[in-house]
């Protein structure tokens, strides 16, 4: 199992594990993560799941589609980091991911 961790706004960490082939925002959704909504349960037509992925994970997440770019235009405070966890597949590669959640969602 891959090990992803979640830093709410408030600075709480919260560790949990992954299957690898499910997104981020499915094991959040699984494990109870505040702050994931996934109202679209994670078509990517929404930006309730939007995280920051820590600056030493960018390269290993990708960058974002053109659509998930579209919709993080709806996204509360978005930044260079901004993701949809909905389109962060989990690998063997992201053992160990760290991502932050926003204060809120859009």
């Amino acid at each position: 199992m891959v090990k992803i961790t979640f830093i709410d706004s408030t600075g709480a960490s919260r560790t949990v594990e992954a299957e690898v082939g499910a997104t981020v925002m499915e094991t959040a959704i699984k494990n109870d993560v505040a702050g994931i909504e996934a109202e679209c349960g994670g078509a990517c037509a929404c930006a309730t799941c939007h995280v920051y992925v820590e600056e030493e994970w960018r390269a290993a997440t990708g960058e974002p589609s053109p659509m998930e770019e579209d919709m993080l235009d709806f996204g509360y405070d978005v930044r260079e980091n901004s993701r949809l966890s909905c389109q962060i597949k989990v690998s063997e590669a992201l053992d160990g991911l760290v991502v932050r959640v926003p204060e809120r969602q859009a």
